[in-house]
């Protein structure tokens, strides 16, 4: 599976809408968590996602250094469509996602707000706890990095 990796403004218009709704689909309706999904940080950002005859399944949106942390990028918003998972295809979104962080900033630490019971999922992909259990929109979540 071949990843896409954009900035906002490489994004067509119809790409930007569909990764809205997966993203709408999963993190607000699946979750039932009401929150500031449009933060006004995607054009800043870079967009990782991946598809199936024309249909985004994949989703990860990475910050650059100075954005949400100071020396580290972030990595958020990481969807996948819920039919397609349990098929590995969170496991190749992250790596794509963590090559592409690397990519554009090649000394740049890596951080994550994980949702909790995800925790083991991002510790086999490199990750290391570094904080206790907090709430995030009404969701309990840790704090994860990966260095580089």
């Amino acid at each position: 599976m071949n990843f896409i990796v954009k900035t906002f403004d490489q994004l067509t218009t119809r790409e930007l809408h569909d990764i809205y709704q997966l993203r709408c689909d999963v993190l607000v309706v699946e979750r039932n968590c009401v929150f500031h999904e449009l933060d006004g940080k995607d054009p800043k950002s870079l967009h990782v996602f991946s598809q199936v005859d024309d249909e985004i399944i994949t989703y990860a949106r990475i910050l650059p250094p100075g954005l949400k942390y100071e020396h580290e990028t972030a990595i958020g918003r990481v969807v996948v469509r819920k039919a397609l998972r349990g098929k590995r295809w969170g496991e190749k979104l992250i790596a794509a996602a963590i090559c592409a962080s690397k990519e554009h900033w090649p000394h740049a630490n890596i951080k994550l707000s994980a949702q909790a019971h995800l925790q083991h999922f991002y510790h086999l992909n490199g990750f290391v706890t570094i904080s206790e259990e907090y709430l995030e929109e009404n969701l309990p979540h840790i704090a994860m990095e990966l260095k580089v």
